[in-house]
């Protein structure tokens, strides 16, 4: 910019367009404070908390600290690998994982799609109430109401089954089983509160596009198909990354609490590993747990961006 034969200097100008910004930001000063709360939790819980991950490159004693700790490099992660129950730990992790994400993952948006098409409104939140509440009791009320209705004496599962003439089933001594009790018992307790993003999806769709179907003579069938099905399509996208790049982190407390000497073959997974092996042994070992939980969130992390670039590449919605 030149005034009278003058060039306007670079700091004139950095000033100026500096001043516009801060005038920019307090004209709408409250959104900025109102952002600044969740971005200072993620500074001070996310990120703050990143200076420890360093513990698990050594081995760590509390009196000496983090940085008077001496160096041991990669050796806590060695050991894990090289531990007897690595690949049982690893598999069964996976399995479980892989297992409850595609059990899980159809069935929100199937109830969605059932309740968008409700015409009656008291069945429908009756039904929307009746299948959000489990999603509110706690993980250690909801295993103990596997094991009542579990139990190979006086369990109800059990009953009916004796009533039909079959023989009562010891269901949480049996490792073949823990998947699918996991697995099932969490799609029960989740279903409902997951669908509540696929009916604000669904409530975002142009009715005029339902309207034109029904003109056109499309069954309920179709249109779930043809319109609805498209328009949640990037929220189903988006949510499925990132379920995927939590892979590794199934959860500590209800794999724990379903545990027992007769099921540990298939329900011994990474968390409770590192449980029982770092912070419950006799000797607590701070380094190595950490070293397994970095190992957990680097292959999370590898997952996510893996699974959010072949959505890009494939044309659907990504989170970046």
């Amino acid at each position: 910019m030149e005034i009278a034969g003058v060039k306007e200097r670079p700091a004139v100008r950095s000033k100026s367009r500096a001043a516009r910004l801060t005038k920019a930001m307090l004209r709408v000063w409250q959104l900025y404070l109102l952002m600044a709360l969740p971005f200072v939790y993620i500074i001070v819980f996310k990120y703050v908390p990143m200076y420890g991950a360093q513990i698990a490159f050594r081995n760590f004693v509390a009196s000496k600290g983090i940085w008077g700790s001496p160096w041991v490099g990669f050796s806590n992660f060695i050991r894990f690998f090289e531990s007897y129950e690595f690949w049982n730990i690893m598999w069964n992790t996976i399995a479980l994982s892989f297992y409850q994400l595609v059990a899980g993952f159809p069935f929100p948006i199937l109830l969605a799609l059932s309740l968008n098409y409700v015409m009656h409104e008291k069945f429908k939140k009756t039904v929307q109430m009746v299948t959000y509440a489990p999603h509110f009791i706690s993980v250690v009320v909801m295993v103990g109401i596997i094991f009542q209705a579990l139990d190979p004496r006086i369990g109800i599962v059990n009953e009916i089954l004796k009533f039909f003439g079959f023989e009562p089933v010891n269901w949480m001594g049996n490792p073949d089983y823990f998947r699918s009790i996991y697995v099932w018992s969490g799609v029960w307790q989740n279903v409902g509160f997951s669908c509540i993003i696929y009916l604000a999806a669904l409530s975002g769709i142009d009715p005029s596009l339902h309207e034109a179907a029904v003109v056109d003579g499309a069954s309920k069938l179709r249109r779930m198909w043809h319109i609805d099905l498209p328009g949640i399509l990037p929220i189903a996208i988006i949510l499925l990354i990132l379920d995927v790049g939590r892979m590794l982190e199934i959860g500590f407390e209800k794999s724990f609490l379903m545990q027992n000497p007769l099921n540990l073959r298939t329900s011994e997974i990474v968390d409770t590993y590192v449980y029982k092996v770092g912070l419950a042994s006799n000797v607590v070992n701070f380094s190595y747990s950490s070293a397994i939980g970095l190992f957990k969130n680097i292959v999370n992390l590898i997952l996510l961006v893996t699974v959010n670039r072949i959505a890009k590449k494939l044309g659907q919605s990504s989170l970046w």
